[in-house]
């Protein structure tokens, strides 16, 4: 599974977000908040579905280290935002793209393999920018056939 490197421009996105770690993961209870709402967001770009990660610099990939989570929709402009929802500017910069395929709960596979494998061998260092995944419109997380882009920011 190699990944495809890109240069991401920013990117406008509007949402909700919320605190998390990996022992006390929130991301269903966010999406389930978030879904309802979605036709809500004006100006979108795209029918994708984008599930963005703030990690902060120095994170430790630990079972109760927090981190931020974002479910967010791409838009062109923030003039236009619904109530309890938030802005966020994805920074963008050059970034690793792997796919996943199978459902969400498989995909702990593909991150050993993106972290303990390919990253160690490639000629690139995690960057502290923004995590993502880019959901198609009609994702499912249980879904055996589902596929998502994981976008990782690195650096040379």
């Amino acid at each position: 599974m190699e990944p495809r490197i890109e240069i991401l421009k920013p990117k406008k996105l509007v949402g909700i977000h919320m605190g998390m770690s990996l022992s006390n993961n929130k991301t269903r209870e966010l999406w389930q908040q978030f879904m309802p709402r979605r036709a809500e967001v004006k100006n979108r770009l795209t029918a994708d579905f984008i599930s963005m990660q703030k990690y902060g610099e120095n994170w430790n990939f630990s079972p109760d280290a927090l981190f931020e989570k974002w479910a967010t929709v791409e838009v062109s402009s923030f003039a236009e935002v619904p109530p309890k929802m938030e802005t966020y500017l994805l920074q963008g910069g050059k970034y690793a793209v792997f796919i996943h395929c199978g459902p969400a709960s498989a995909a702990a596979e593909t991150m050993q393999y993106i972290f303990g494998q390919w990253l160690p061998q490639s000629l690139y260092i995690l960057d502290s920018r923004e995590h993502f995944e880019v959901l198609p419109e009609r994702y499912s997380p249980v879904d055996p056939n589902a596929t998502e882009e994981i976008w990782v920011p690195v650096r040379v």
